[in-house]
């Protein structure tokens, strides 16, 4: 049941790029229309198809999707959005009402996850369809703006969308492929041995770092616990679970600092159409330190 109910999620996910593939080849006033199209209609085609179709065509499929963002034929020109005066006026009738959609996600996959057997990617996505549900109510806007609004957003978000689910798999092959053992001789010859403040460091450092370059602290966290947190840490009698944990929060102390973490720094910056692109990413630095800092600290203090 977990199965299909996921795979549903995927096809309904699959078939809102696919609409927002249809806006963007009708947008009168949008530049490369065409394989502004074509990239979100292949990237629909993968989310509804992917399953059945073989793994050779989805990673071609994919290459032609990284040449189309690399050679720029992505327009970032987004649906019209309404005008000036209709959304102040709804600002100020909806006032703090209008963070409400956006709390039912977390609240929503928290029950779903909590009081049901399905997943955590399950659970998301049925808290976001409450989201939905939830926004409707709380605007009384008319349903039929959901699919233009949806298309909007996409436009506007741009191949960044997809960036997320590459890096997790970049992680997972990083790991396959023996990364981590390979960083794990390097760091031999900088951590003294059976040191275990310099393991800590080192350990939430890298954390920090190897983040930094994926933009993903899951798939830092396979390789460079395997690397460094096992073998410099854990093996020294550190309690796994709080190195676990703290090194996993290290790591998110990365994903505030890079550009590569697309989803929570460039694309706020691109939705709030901020001047700096990195203006997210210069607020939270601070922030960051102190918690790697704080981290490095818990760790030293309660792991031994």
């Amino acid at each position: 049941m977990n199965q299909t109910i996921l795979e549903i999620l995927y096809i309904i996910s699959g078939v809102i790029i696919t609409v927002c593939g249809v806006y963007t080849l009708k947008n009168k006033e949008g530049k490369k229309k065409l394989t502004s199209s074509l990239f979100w209609f292949i990237l629909g085609f993968i989310f509804i198809f992917g399953k059945h179709i073989p793994s050779y065509i989805v990673g071609f499929l994919l290459i032609v999707l990284a040449i189309l963002t690399l050679t720029k034929r992505i327009s970032s020109d987004a649906l019209k959005v309404a005008n000036d005066e209709y959304r102040l006026k709804r600002a100020e009738k909806l006032n703090n009402l209008i963070f409400i959609p956006a709390i039912s996600i977390g609240i929503g996959t928290l029950l779903f996850s909590k009081f049901t057997n399905f997943g955590g990617l399950i659970s998301l996505g049925l808290g976001s369809i409450l989201s939905l549900i939830v926004t409707l109510v709380v605007t009384k806007e008319n349903i039929k703006y959901v699919p233009y609004e949806s298309s909007r957003l996409l436009q506007q978000i741009g191949p960044n969308l997809i960036l997320p689910q590459l890096l997790a798999s970049l992680g997972g092959l990083f790991n396959v492929a023996g990364v981590g053992v390979v960083i794990s001789g390097l760091m031999k010859n900088i951590i003294p041995e059976g040191n275990i403040l310099f393991g800590v460091i080192g350990y939430a450092l890298s954390m920090m770092i190897f983040t930094i370059v994926m933009g993903n602290a899951f798939a830092a966290f396979a390789v460079i616990t395997a690397g460094i947190g096992y073998p410099f840490v854990i093996a020294l009698g550190g309690n796994p679970v709080i190195v676990g944990a703290l090194g996993l929060t290290s790591g998110y102390c990365g994903t505030l600092l890079t550009p590569m973490a697309a989803n929570f720094n460039i694309i706020p910056a691109t939705i709030l159409e901020m001047e700096n692109k990195n203006g997210v990413i210069l607020a939270q630095l601070p922030i960051a330190i102190i918690m790697l800092i704080a981290n490095i600290v818990f760790m030293y203090l309660l792991a031994f």
